[in-house]
């Protein structure tokens, strides 16, 4: 599976949760994965139960995207011995079958049963299911703790307020018991583990009360925990839900139909009314309205389409009947890349993540046997009585299940990921999407910004000002030979060129052996004979040099493309804007120590014009996609930590070289999407800035959380050690420390965009 694509194939640990799956289930033998269409299909033996099947099934997908979520990436393996029992092939189309050993003429007798891969409005609902569950077992919990402790100082004989304690316990540490339960047969002991044998630990030496307390104050934290990442889930499925789900197809003979979205193909031709949402990406073929693009970038303003004019899945028509083109399947639409951005980014864990993960595997450990060491200080070398309370006198028990309980890493462990899930929900429902918490730690660290000119520090919507021939006399036939070309391309430069060939009606010649000149133009036949279209360093091949002395500058703050045939050499002009908000956002970044350089394929004369408008440290111009790859890593090599930010295909691969890359715009080339680690949905170089914001405002939660849930343990530990700090202070303290970590990483929710 080595040369599974990893931006389509699910990661190895979902396969693994999927094949202990089958390895468990009898009657089943083989799963297929579909991961773009969502799908699952089991292949089945004999009679089996449809409905418990896949009820099972959906649980084990609603463990692992709730594991994803909350710590990064599944736990669950397969048991030992069954891994290698199991085949795994990859298949055509991304598919991906997991297959129990069998007899090669058993497939003959499987019957295959497809299930959909669970929507995020169902997860969405189990998250809200799961904490509100959490949320009434924290209530009886607590309820029956305060009539318990009610009873206790009444006078009512002993036996009715242990049973009140005893539900307390029960309520309170029901779901503590499941998760460790699995877990303890295989030799793991987590934070579960850690309160329920405090809590048995308090039952076994009298002191009901606190053992209840301590669970009321885990279970209410753990509802708490639940409810955060039900918020964050809610955020994130916002953008999923707009979704269409069908559409409106037109036929040969001119009437309609309603047909799923996941059956559209490219070239079929939808009608859509007013106030519907668009279905999937494609062009205007026939009328004319206006589009709220809004939950795709962000942007409130609507955006006016005519005939030609593209549009994307999910964004709501306003207000015309339009006749539109699909140009690409559902899947592979600017919504659904959007959503497969925002999913993978719950899955991916932040460095510090990583480093807790392992920390807090070790430290569990190391919390035992410190523990059990002070347990035999106390008794042994200091006197104190094993099991029994004399008196004031604690006991050596009673003392170190104190200090397992103020030493145990909950809040340590919610510390990092309840901030990083916050603010990636955050930042998705603000028009910015970040590939995970490594990006959210890192963009914060940057000390240089690296831009792309067109369409990153300028609107990048080009138009033409002037079309030249040498001899003159032939700029039409120059205009047509560049909208031939430029017609197979989608770059800025070849959009306005398009869109001013269509302006003046012209009709593009056929062409074929086209091919794309990274970095340099394109190359096609045309009539016979080979054109060129593209940079100046074109002119410098063969014949085509001996024009360059016979042809003037190119204005000042103009650029240029170059058109090249037998018949002659041409020159088409064009002129960009320069963004709005680049000038603030360059003085913001200078004010906060980070240096600005421009990366160009663009002559120098423009370029150094656009740096000057704006204010920009440096500016490398005439570069190619490997120079702009190569000034990044000579930057890397001398300790600068650079982002890169950019939107076209030539973009790439020095995004792919960056510290931190960032796409400009969800509707940026595919290649560049792919290739970020933020993308800044609205096409504006303010939200950069926004984007910076919202890093260092989460590494400030992160550093709070890690001081209070440290610093809650370093002090608890330290008085329980010196005998100062009682059980039930011990767990206020360190359930307290817990529910403060949740609450804070909560603000990021609730912050708002300057």
């Amino acid at each position: 599976m080595s040369d599974a694509s990893p931006s389509t194939l699910p990661p190895v640990t979902w396969m693994d949760g999927l094949a202990e799956f089958l390895a468990n289930e009898h009657g089943v033998e083989a799963i297929l994965l579909h991961p773009e269409q969502r799908k699952v299909s089991l292949a089945t033996l004999g009679t089996v139960d449809t409905a418990a099947l896949t009820d099972r099934l959906n649980e084990v997908l609603r463990e692992l995207d709730a594991q994803w979520s909350a710590h990064g990436e599944p736990n669950g393996t397969l048991p030992p011995g069954r891994s290698f029992s199991l085949q795994v092939r990859h298949l055509p189309d991304d598919a991906v079958l997991i297959e129990k050993p069998s007899c090669p003429t058993a497939p003959r007798f499987w019957k295959w049963r497809e299930f959909s891969w669970p929507e995020p409005d169902e997860l969405e609902d189990h998250s809200r299911e799961e904490w509100q569950a959490l949320a009434w077992q924290a209530g009886i919990c607590g309820v029956a703790l305060v009539a318990g402790w009610t009873l206790e100082h009444t006078g009512v004989p002993r036996a009715f307020w242990i049973a009140c304690y005893f539900v307390s316990i029960l309520a309170g540490g029901w779901d503590a018991a499941k998760d460790a339960s699995g877990k303890v047969l295989k030799g793991q002991l987590d934070i579960h583990f850690l309160m329920l044998a405090v809590a048995v630990g308090a039952m076994a030496i009298g002191a009901w009360h606190e053992g209840a307390l301590l669970l009321f104050l885990f279970s209410l934290s753990g509802a708490l925990e639940h409810y955060a990442l039900h918020r964050t889930h809610r955020e994130i499925n916002a953008l999923t839900k707009a979704a269409p789900k069908m559409a409106r197809v037109v036929l040969p003979d001119g009437k309609t139909e309603d047909r799923p979205v996941a059956s559209l193909q490219p070239g079929e031709v939808l009608q859509v009314r007013p106030d519907e949402l668009f279905a999937v990406d494609g062009s205007v073929q026939e009328g004319e309205t206006a589009a709220d693009e809004s939950n795709l970038t962000g942007e409130s303003v609507p955006v006016g389409k005519q005939k030609g004019a593209q549009v994307y899945s999910g964004t709501l028509n306003l207000w015309g009947v339009v006749k539109v083109k699909v140009e690409r399947r559902a899947e592979q639409s600017s919504l659904q890349k959007i959503i497969a951005l925002i999913q993978h980014a719950q899955h991916l864990r932040a460095p510090s993540e990583r480093f807790t993960d392992k920390f807090g595997t070790r430290y569990t450990w190391l919390v035992m046997g410190i523990t059990a060491t002070m347990f035999f200080i106390w008794w042994l070398g200091m006197g104190k009585p094993p099991f029994q309370n004399i008196g004031e006198e604690k006991s050596a028990f009673y003392r170190a299940m104190t200090l397992l309980v103020v030493m145990s890493p909950c809040a340590l462990a919610l510390s990092i990921p309840s901030a990083i899930l916050a603010a990636i929900a955050w930042g998705a429902r603000h028009g910015i999407l970040f590939r995970g918490g490594a990006a959210i730690e890192k963009l914060a660290e940057v000390n240089v910004v690296a831009m792309d000119k067109t369409g990153t520090l300028t609107e990048g919507e080009l138009r033409v000002t002037n079309v030249e021939s040498f001899p003159p006399g032939r700029e039409t036939e120059v205009a047509r030979l560049a909208f031939t070309l430029d017609g197979q391309s989608n770059h800025p430069i070849s959009r306005a060129i398009t869109t001013h060939g269509k302006s003046l009606g012209l009709e593009p010649y056929p062409v074929t052996e086209f091919q794309r000149l990274t970095g340099a133009g394109l190359r096609g036949r045309v009539n016979g004979e080979i054109c060129y279209v593209g940079r100046r360093e074109l002119m410098e091949q063969g014949d085509f040099a001996q024009w360059l002395d016979k042809i003037p500058d190119t204005p000042l703050g103009y650029s240029e493309v170059w058109v090249l045939s037998p018949q002659g050499v041409g020159r088409i002009l064009l002129q960009d804007t320069i963004r709005q908000g680049s000038k603030g956002v360059l003085e913001r970044l200078h004010a906060e120590g980070v240096r600005t350089i421009m990366l160009t394929g663009d002559r120098r004369a423009a370029a150094e014009q656009v740096a000057k408008d704006i204010g920009l440290d440096e500016v490398r111009a005439g570069l190619k996609p490997e120079d702009k790859v190569a000034a990044i890593k000579a930057m890397t090599d001398a300790g600068e930590k650079v982002a890169m930010v950019g939107d076209g295909v030539n973009d790439a691969p020095s995004l792919a070289a960056a510290y931190v890359s960032v796409a400009m715009g969800a509707r940026g080339s595919d290649a560049a999407l792919e290739q970020s680690d933020v993308v800044l949905m609205q096409d504006r170089i303010e939200k950069l800035l926004t984007a910076r914001e919202l890093s260092l405002k989460a590494r400030r939660v992160i550093k709070q959380n890690l001081v209070i849930s440290l610093g809650a343990i370093a002090l608890a530990s330290l008085a329980s050690i010196l005998g100062w700090l009682p059980l039930t202070l011990g767990v206020l303290a360190h359930e307290g420390s817990t529910v403060v970590v949740c609450l804070n990483s909560l603000r990021l929710l609730l912050g708002r965009e300057k």
